[in-house]
């Protein structure tokens, strides 16, 4: 169990121990990390970079694959640094706090933010859309995108399958013991760069990438994924590579039946879901930049997500989805603004913005950090 006493708090943070919810936003636990047995291909990168500042003198694990910066779900919920959790906080007052997603009847978000870092190619997967029959009671289907914030040289992504490929393939390459990566398509990644991995879309991300993952779980279920082939590798009870261990369970009937071939080996289909967004400095002016959303003008359309980006020096708004938004630090540090209050935010923080502080005020200092909300 890490020591959490060490955590480096704001000094002026709200007290949000009520009732009733403020219209304010909520300061998360920076330490809300998968065991090392879920996530056997972790790094290091997050705790060294990203997260050094927010964690201050903790223990952490050695390795972390996952931080589940934003999260309501029944597998691994968010605190905020209080201790509460994130999922009784909405449940007190849906309406501010998730606007259009309380309209819809939820008490919960389908809302999931991630900071991942692959230091192992992750397996080779696919996730099903939320009416596949082969899921259970409290299984969800798993859309996400992907913005990538650090990579190793040459790094990259594996997305979709090579034009031709079908399923006959896939199971001869697999029956036969042979590398099913050589049928999918490598692409290589640069800061910045943002892709939407929709339902039926085969996909794994690469050794050396680090990214920010927002997903959409249906509320109080678990979002599924289905693995194709997880690279032969064997690991001992802790996670860590074993030759004489057990491999990972795969799912290659699930896999191969919620797979939408024509997308997944169109190369048109497979450009879209992607661009290069840049690595821009932070010390110009202050500004928010779309990066994905149902809107014809994003640089990826998800009908699912939306992302944006603030970068910069001074204040812009925060955009006014309607919905419940994270709020993530990549670099510098940021001062959310609102009525009686100023929240800072650090490096490595992550920030639950509730619906009804709409397009709340934001300070940038060199700041760069990743909005994330539900497309409703």
């Amino acid at each position: 169990m890490l020591s959490y006493i060490s955590l480096h708090l704001p000094l002026n943070l709200p007290n949000f121990r009520q009732s009733r919810v403020t219209p304010r936003p909520i300061l998360l636990r920076p330490d809300n990390f998968t065991r090392p047995q879920r996530t056997p291909w972790g790094g290091t990168r997050l705790l060294r970079e990203f997260k050094a500042d927010a964690l201050g003198t903790a223990s952490p694990p050695a390795i972390v694959g996952e931080s589940w910066e934003l999260s309501a779900t029944p597998e691994l919920p968010s605190a905020t640094l209080y201790g509460e959790s994130l999922g009784a906080l909405l449940a007190r007052d849906p309406v501010a706090m998730l606007g259009a997603e309380a309209r819809l009847g939820r008490t919960s978000t389908g809302l999931l933010v991630k900071w991942l870092d692959a230091a192992e190619d992750l397996s080779l997967q696919i996730h099903p859309a939320d009416d596949y029959r082969g899921l259970a009671p409290d299984q969800s289907g798993k859309p996400e995108c992907w913005y990538v914030v650090a990579h190793a040289p040459g790094a990259g992504l594996y997305l979709g399958f090579q034009p031709g490929t079908d399923e006959a393939r896939v199971r001869a390459v697999l029956e036969a013991g042979d590398d099913l990566s050589a049928c999918m398509v490598f692409v290589p990644v640069a800061r910045g760069d943002v892709i939407a991995v929709e339902p039926g879309m085969p996909h794994a991300i690469g050794r050396g990438v680090t990214l920010i993952e927002p997903q959409v779980v249906l509320p109080a279920r678990r979002g599924v994924t289905y693995r194709y082939w997880d690279w032969n590798r064997r690991y001992d009870a802790d996670g860590r590579p074993d030759a004489g261990g057990k491999p990972r369970a795969l799912d290659l009937e699930h896999a191969l039946a919620v797979t939408d071939w024509a997308q997944a080996t169109d190369p048109t289909t497979l450009a879209r879901c992607r661009a290069a967004g840049g690595w821009p400095a932070e010390d110009t002016n202050a500004r928010v930049e779309p990066l994905c959303g149902p809107e014809p003008e994003s640089p990826v359309r998800s009908p699912h997500l939306r992302m944006a980006r603030a970068l910069g020096d001074g204040q812009v708004h925060l955009p006014d989805w309607d919905v419940l938004r994270s709020l993530t630090v990549v670099e510098g540090s940021l001062t959310l603004l609102g009525p009686g209050f100023e929240l800072p935010l650090n490096r490595g923080h992550t920030a639950a913005v509730p619906a009804v502080c709409g397009a709340l005020r934001i300070r940038l200092a060199q700041a760069h950090a990743v909005i994330a909300g539900l497309a409703l």
